[in-house]
């Protein structure tokens, strides 16, 4: 771990304890660390002038914004990071923060079972990822991962994060889209398919990007649906995508359309483990509430502009 990532931790820690009055047990319990843990992380604060009469952190904000977050829509966990003025649509911030999260996911010594989405921030998290040795842990892919030409697609994730950290993954060998209703049925009827989607199912920890639906949606700008299946989306009452899978205002996946086409792993919603939502920006505020809304996810990480937006607009 990079000492800006152990500043931040260390600064949460400290603002979780002193300003928010948790003691040191719930600490641990937030941050997914050990109690002695969260106890040096306060001290490593305090040693670094992080607090002295007030808090002197940037994060200060971000982490009243995560606590108004977290209590607003019941999350499991959530983080929100600085927003950079001069470019609210920038991910850099949110890809530092995933790759953080996956890194204290992926380095216990406790197996985890991982499943990850795909998309550009996702990416770029990975990227930043310290690379590491966790044979004992699992990671399993959502979507899959054959473009609409035939091709590797350039979106995938799970490979890339199993190179970092040197761990057993299980991919989807798939198109993203079937060309057909029945062709679909067939293609996750395959054993290899049916055990992918039942790892999926039973991931501890689960990583997705959430697009919205309008005519820059990832899904049609990337070339996975056409715009007269945009359109038709849009039209049955889309608002947003998760690994493809559409969902209306409510949260609700839609049934038909693209949706019977797709091979993606099931949306299980948010009962089991961290089902972690990682976007930011104007365009994804409705999609983001919608998906927090419909409990398909439960844990987010976003940034001070989207977090502003989401509270104001519920």
């Amino acid at each position: 771990m990079s000492d800006d990532h152990k500043s931040e931790i260390a600064a949460r820690a400290a603002w979780l304890y002193f300003i928010a009055g948790n003691t040191q047990e719930e600490i641990a319990t937030k941050l997914q660390v050990s109690r002695p843990t969260a106890q040096r992380l306060v001290s490593l604060a305090l040693a670094q002038r992080l607090v002295t009469f007030r808090f002197e952190h940037q994060v200060s904000a971000c982490m009243e914004l995560s606590e108004a977050l977290l209590e607003r829509f019941g999350l499991k966990y959530c983080n929100v990071v600085p927003s950079d003025p001069k470019d609210t649509d920038s991910t850099a911030g949110v890809a530092t923060s995933a790759a953080t999260f996956i890194e204290q996911m992926l380095s216990g010594q406790t197996p985890v079972v991982m499943a990850v989405g795909t998309g550009r921030t996702l990416r770029a998290a990975v990227r930043q990822i310290q690379p590491m040795q966790a044979p004992h842990q699992t990671l399993v892919g959502l979507v899959g991962n054959v473009a609409p030409d035939g091709s590797a697609s350039f979106f995938d994730v799970l490979g890339r994060l199993a190179d970092r950290v040197n761990a057993p993954h299980y991919p989807l060998p798939l198109p993203v889209l079937a060309d057909t209703d029945e062709q679909r049925d067939v293609l996750i009827s395959l054993r290899v398919v049916e055990n992918a989607h039942a790892l999926a199912r039973r991931a501890d920890v689960t990583l997705v990007g959430i697009g919205q639906m309008d005519m820059d949606a990832p899904q049609f700008v990337d070339g996975f649906i056409s715009r007269d299946e945009l359109l038709q989306q849009i039209k049955m009452g889309a608002v947003g995508e998760i690994t493809g899978w559409s969902f209306d205002i409510e949260g609700r996946v839609l049934e038909g359309g693209v949706n019977a086409r797709l091979t993606s792993a099931p949306l299980k919603g948010a009962g089991r483990g961290f089902v972690v939502g990682v976007a930011i920006g104007e365009k994804k505020e409705k999609s983001i509430i919608s998906a927090l809304r419909g409990q398909l996810i439960n844990s987010l990480i976003t940034d001070e502009f989207t977090a502003n937006r989401i509270l104001a607009a519920t």
